[in-house]
């Protein structure tokens, strides 16, 4: 991989670079394509491979642990600073998507979807953050709402294999995970060629102290710890949609929708999601509007149990997107405070890092939840996702990361 050549960062983003934004938000929702695909044809691989029930949570797992593994070389590496993230950012794509379509494959087992998906989440480390990275580079002011378009890609992106799939039996899963490894394999050619930005400032050679060093400030701290509450909730609840919508479905027998269609509506809402509190938080400070979003979907954490019992689908329903929006739309303003405090050089590594212990507590909440609902009734379980937003809250009003 070639290293890039030092750029002098300017006062202002040129009018020319603002066309850039499209190019990378449209990347970023077709490599993050890759992320839940296995999810949105998981009863198919289940009957075309004899898995068990525990698949979902698993096969989910594996992607954010290899994502964790991924993320955690990047960083030791620091490749996202020290090499063109242009450059990082196409072969991730291009080989989370062979991994990714390797789930077509008939001598498939559960121990080989699991390695599967291990890598393909491996390689969605130099897509998520390295893209957010190739934003930093480029917007210095507004970097809250270029975040939050680009946060916004992700989520429409993971939600993508829900609405193909909801097409029914008339659409071959082969062909869901066909359509995502060739739309991660064109949005790493979209980016392949992109100059760096304005504001990058290459990393001369490896720091290996970075990785400790990042957290003694007390500012990139704080908003870290709050991203980290963020995530403990996030994955877990876009991981489990699928099983709510069931879970209410059986019992209210009445109410007759797709859950595969309802499912991309409760996740995808949060794309624009993103992009509104982007441009809030230009007025009432990316502080101010994650700690509210955090408030809101803890209170959704707590109201689940009872919305089971509402009769009334639509008002369900409702409830559902509304979390759907507010679970998601402070993950950009996080990472516009994580960038902000972080030193320029170290961003892209910094970036790296904590969105690497983000997702490792993903797994944790995934496994914990999984393993509560063959214990505990399931519409009690989904109180465990509220410890996330509280730790978040009260890591956040703790000390205040910069504005």
């Amino acid at each position: 991989m070639k290293k890039c050549n030092n750029s002098t960062p300017g006062d202002a983003v040129p009018p020319v670079h603002r066309r850039i934004l499209p190019v990378i938000v449209f990347a970023q929702f077709c490599g993050t394509s890759l992320w839940f695909a296995s999810n949105g044809i998981l009863e198919d691989l289940s009957a075309a491979f004899l898995l068990r029930d525990s698949a979902l949570e698993h096969l989910t797992s594996a992607v954010q642990f290899g994502f964790i593994a991924g993320t955690l070389v990047f960083a030791v590496f620091t490749l996202a600073d020290r090499y063109s993230p242009s450059r990082v950012f196409f072969w991730s794509a291009f080989l989370g998507a062979l991994f990714n379509l390797g789930m077509i494959w008939d001598g498939n087992t559960m121990s080989t979807l699991l390695v599967l998906r291990f890598a393909t989440g491996f390689f969605l480390a130099g897509i998520y953050p390295v893209g957010m990275k190739i934003a930093s580079d480029y917007f210095d002011k507004g970097l809250g709402v270029s975040l939050g378009y680009l946060v916004g890609a992700l989520v429409v992106g993971t939600a993508f294999p829900h609405i193909l799939k909801s097409g029914g039996e008339s659409i071959p899963w082969q062909w869901v995970a066909g359509i995502t490894s060739l739309l991660a394999l064109s949005g790493g050619a979209l980016v392949a060629f992109l100059p760096d930005g304005p504001f990058r400032k290459p990393m001369p050679s490896p720091d290996r102290t970075t990785f400790f060093r990042v957290f003694k400030n007390p500012g990139f701290r704080s908003a870290s710890f709050g991203y980290f509450g963020h995530m403990w909730e996030l994955y877990t609840f876009w991981a489990f949609v699928p099983v709510i919508l069931t879970t209410y479905l059986q019992w209210h027998p009445q109410p007759d929708f797709s859950i595969s269609l309802w499912a991309f509506f409760i996740i995808g809402i949060g794309g624009p999601a993103c992009v509104f509190g982007g441009y809030l938080s230009k007025r009432f400070g990316e502080k101010n509007i994650a700690t509210l979003c955090l408030i809101l979907s803890g209170i959704c954490c707590l109201i689940l149990p009872w919305a089971f019992t509402w009769k009334n689908a639509f008002w369900f329903l409702a409830f559902l997107l509304f979390w759907g929006m507010v679970v998601i739309a402070d993950s950009p303003l996080f990472s516009t405070l994580v960038a902000r405090n972080a030193p320029p050089s170290q961003k892209g590594t910094a970036l790296t890092i904590v969105t690497s212990i983000g997702f490792a507590m993903t797994i944790l909440s995934l496994e914990i939840l999984g393993r509560l609902q063959l214990a505990t009734p399931e519409s009690e379980t989904y109180l465990l996702l509220a410890l996330g937003p509280i730790f978040g809250i009260v890591a956040l009003l703790n000390k205040s990361p910069k504005k």
